[in-house]
């Protein structure tokens, strides 16, 4: 029988197995984390699909689409994957929507400010489309960190027009 010290190799030949344990859990934490970020770029990239979507629809020159449009850029822009580029990328969509409704255009040349009313201005389609664009506006400032105006978070809180068609 042998009492002296161990000799290496009976040493590695016992730690042989934590080392295969230990190799196989870094390489699961690898797996796990390449896996994650496989998912959350399928994610991004679904998102971005959706995006684009919305801004089509936005830009497709159908008020009632473009309202959609912004709606679900509203529900995109309160999404994790919505980063600060992003947002301002969905902040750019509502711009002509809230430039119309900050600067109504009369509908008589000559009629003076004060006899016109934004309401009076504008179709149930084009109102609609304005309110979808300040609560876009809303989410995406929020977000960003931005003071929303006044008149935009007014604006938001309006009920869009009820059709009767």
């Amino acid at each position: 029988m042998h009492t002296g010290p161990a000799e290496g190799w009976q040493i590695l030949a016992a730690l042989g197995p934590l080392a295969v344990l230990l190799g196989a859990l870094v390489a699961g934490v690898i797996g796990w984390r390449t896996l994650k970020q496989k998912a959350e770029a399928d994610n991004r990239a679904e998102w971005w699909k959706r995006t684009q979507w919305a801004l089509d629809a936005v830009y497709s020159g159908d008020k009632k689409r473009g309202t959609i449009g912004l709606k679900v850029l509203k529900v995109l822009g309160e999404s994790e994957l919505a980063g600060a580029g992003e947002l301002a990328v969905l902040q750019a969509a509502s711009e002509k929507p809230l430039g119309q409704a900050a600067h109504p255009v009369r509908r008589s040349p000559h009629a003076l400010p004060a006899q016109v009313e934004p309401r009076q201005v504008f179709d149930e389609d084009d109102r609609a489309l304005q309110i979808a664009a300040a609560q876009l506006r809303e989410v995406t400032d929020r977000r960003l960190g931005k003071l929303t105006p006044a008149w935009v978070k007014a604006l938001a809180r309006e009920q869009p027009p009820s059709h009767t068609d």
